[in-house]
């Protein structure tokens, strides 16, 4: 596959020379293969040398990697605000891994130890061997979590839950309020978590999805699915009538006048892909006191929260569904399926 067309920066990998080190302490000549995004184009591949921890930084041998829309969304060229700065520039942020070296002042943390992190999105690095990442955007991972799933956890995972919390107060325990739910995009990466953890609150979920996917999101859990590209599942109705009281949005170019018609009437709207509309609007409901609302959201690593999601998942309550897996060698072919915007769940590099 060669460099991806019509972007501001190309990604390039070299297929010889992507491969695993197998070892687990970095190797002696101290450089690493990686997937380079660069402002140039043409087939490139770098080699890197293997980053040393700073203080408060753990040295990662990465055993996978999960793309987000960010992710080739910065290698496009059209998130603005998170433009590499430096290069050669490595992408991807969400990893799992084994600590393979700690800096002077982490606690937490000793080399043997399985984790999930996620990587500060200025610098990137999942698409490599070795990383490293901060102490506190690291969380251990059970041994009953297997890497793919959970390096599928931290932007993904982190967006559903804290969505959900923010519209509805989810709770787990069974003490959260009973509420109506619709989650858009119900088969993506966000949606399936966001199906998922809706059920596990005690809520009704209706989701919107394609086609081919509805049984899939069904077998998630949800109580309804409507297919977004017919007449019915365009206009968001639920098919039994029932307003919502929290939507949670991860597709993208629906206007609030599909939306406000279906909610109740203290409904929101979390748009976790929020638009230059979503910000308008958010600031109209406001300056007008309205009763529904929209609001632009974007996730926090809360640690916390991520050990929670990572319980679930060793508990088999929460599942990382996984698209499709590739060897680092093959990380273009995993971009390009990322980007083609019809994975279901995860997609997901293997180191």
């Amino acid at each position: 596959m060669g460099p991806i067309k019509d972007s501001s920066y190309s990604l390039f990998g070299s297929s010889k020379s992507c491969k695993t080190i197998g070892q687990t302490s970095p190797p002696d000549d101290k450089f690493m293969p990686v997937i380079n995004v660069s402002p140039k184009r043409g087939d490139m591949h770098v080699d890197v040398p293997i980053p040393s921890p700073k203080k408060n930084e753990v040295l990662l041998k990465l055993e996978a990697s999960s793309i987000n829309p960010l992710d080739w969304k910065i290698q496009k060229g059209v998130a603005r605000p998170f433009q590499p700065r430096k290069f050669p520039y490595i992408p991807v942020t969400d990893i799992a891994g084994e600590v393979v070296g700690v800096g002077s002042g982490v606690k937490n943390f000793k080399e043997g130890d399985k984790v999930v992190a996620t990587l500060n999105i200025s610098s990137g690095g999942g698409f490599a061997e070795y990383a490293t990442a901060s102490e506190s955007l690291t969380v251990k991972r059970p041994s009953e979590v297997p890497p793919p799933d959970g390096a599928g956890l931290p932007v993904a995972g982190l967006t559903a839950l804290q969505s959900l919390t923010r519209a509805v107060g989810i709770k787990f325990n069974g003490s959260g309020k009973r509420a109506n739910v619709l989650v858009t995009a119900a088969s993506g990466g966000v949606g399936h978590y966001a199906v998922q953890l809706a059920k596990l609150g005690d809520l009704h979920v209706t989701a919107t999805c394609g086609a081919r996917n509805i049984e899939f999101v069904k077998r998630l859990g949800a109580d309804e699915v409507v297919d977004y590209k017919t007449t019915e599942g365009a206009s968001l109705k639920s098919p039994s009538g029932l307003k919502y009281d929290a939507v949670i949005h991860c597709a993208t170019g629906i206007g609030w006048s599909v939306f406000e018609p279906n909610l109740s009437k203290n409904g929101i709207v979390i748009d976790i892909t929020p638009s230059g509309w979503t910000f308008l609007n958010f600031v109209l409901k406001k300056l007008i006191f309205s009763k529904k609302q929209v609001v632009p959201f974007f996730s926090s690593f809360k640690a916390e929260d991520l050990d929670l999601l990572m319980q679930l998942v060793k508990d088999g309550k929460l599942k990382t569904v996984v698209d499709s897996k590739y060897p680092l060698s093959k990380a273009e072919d995993a971009w390009a399926k990322s980007m083609d915007g019809h994975a279901t769940g995860k997609v997901i590099v293997e180191v």
